[in-house]
């Protein structure tokens, strides 16, 4: 499993295309998308390329001969739908020269982009029509002997991708890539996000995924990485356990949380830390947990791996926990992320 992101940067930009791919990487950012528009965006890939760690797939429509400029740029994945990209002559053209260089394709199929007589057929985005509108798409390339193929089937409806996605898997055996598209701003997209993805990705189905959010892409990275998280299927970074406080609570594990959240928000190391404000959970928490605190009346205990080690008044909490875990990840090796 892959999260992958997308640039929301005018790729013909190098040096701001080139920064914004750097900090998806930090980020855990593992593919990257830029949309190719034009021909001075598909110029600029190979010196996007050349100034970057991760692989670069290359978002074309309409235009075959963006295509062709994107392999030879060196992209290593092209985003396009063959049927509408040229004559077949034109897509036998893109697709040789892919074979050619192992440069697979990503069919994305859309609910808001679906063609004509599909939509026409069924008279709006049904999960059969996206089923049939990537089985056509398959079909092309199948019948030029290319089978480097992943699919995407995109809908800002949630239960519309989950059936979707359900129907292609029992139809096809090629990878798909996940994902409900326009999902919106940060905290709905967020939401609507891990249940689409989350519920395929619980029935085996996906393998990659992009959370698509209205805002900074890095957000984008990091919700992908706590669904991941949250399912146990990969592990990267610091998981915050924290109480969601009630009126028992005399630990202001609020600020707590979300101070060491931030400080933490480099490690890419996986490390478990409870922030717990109340003996009713607080211990069995903080004994689970890598490093945990279970606090009260302005004081906790500080915990590492399943034994308390020292009591710190509340003001030095966030430290403490910081101090711990730190020397957790460099105890470690600070190896990255576990998959």
């Amino acid at each position: 499993m892959s999260v992958q992101s997308m640039t929301n940067t005018p790729t013909a930009d190098v040096g701001s295309t080139v920064a914004q791919v750097r900090a998806l990487a930090v980020a855990g950012c593992e593919i990257v998308r830029v949309a190719v528009p034009d021909m001075e965006a598909a110029v600029a890939l190979g010196a996007i390329i050349r100034e970057i760690t991760i692989p670069l797939i290359a978002d074309i429509h309409f235009d075959w001969r963006l295509a062709l400029k994107a392999i030879d740029a060196g992209v290593h994945g092209l985003r396009l739908n063959p049927g509408n990209i040229g004559s077949r002559e034109r897509i036998k053209e893109v697709a040789g020269a892919a074979k050619e260089r192992g440069v697979p394709i990503r069919i994305g199929v859309n609910a808001g982009s679906l063609e004509k007589d599909i939509l026409s057929k069924y008279g709006h985005p049904t999960a059969e029509a996206l089923a049939e509108s990537a089985m056509r798409h398959i079909r092309i390339l199948e019948d030029m002997d290319f089978r480097e193929i992943k699919v995407s089937l995109k809908a800002s409806s949630v239960p519309l991708t989950i059936a979707s996605y359900r129907m292609l898997s029992r139809m096809v055996d090629y990878p798909l890539h996940i994902g409900v598209t326009e999902a919106g701003t940060l905290f709905a997209g967020a939401v609507k996000s891990s249940v689409g993805i989350g519920v395929l990705l619980a029935e085996g189905i996906g393998d990659t995924l992009r959370v698509s959010l209205t805002g900074d892409p890095v957000d984008e990275v990091r919700v992908g990485w706590e669904i991941l998280k949250a399912l146990d299927l990969m592990k990267r970074g610091v998981n915050i356990i924290s109480c969601p406080t009630c009126g028992r609570i005399k630990l202001d594990s609020v600020s707590i949380a979300t101070e060491v959240e931030r400080r933490l928000s480099h490690i890419k190391e996986p490390v478990n830390v409870a922030i717990m404000g109340c003996v009713v959970n607080g211990p069995g928490e903080a004994v689970e947990a890598d490093v945990g605190i279970a606090g009260g009346d302005g004081v906790g205990l500080i915990y590492v791996n399943g034994e308390a080690v020292r009591k710190v008044r509340e003001e030095d909490m966030v430290d403490a926990l910081v101090e711990e875990v730190m020397r957790i990840v460099e105890g470690r090796g600070g190896k990255g992320p576990v998959k």
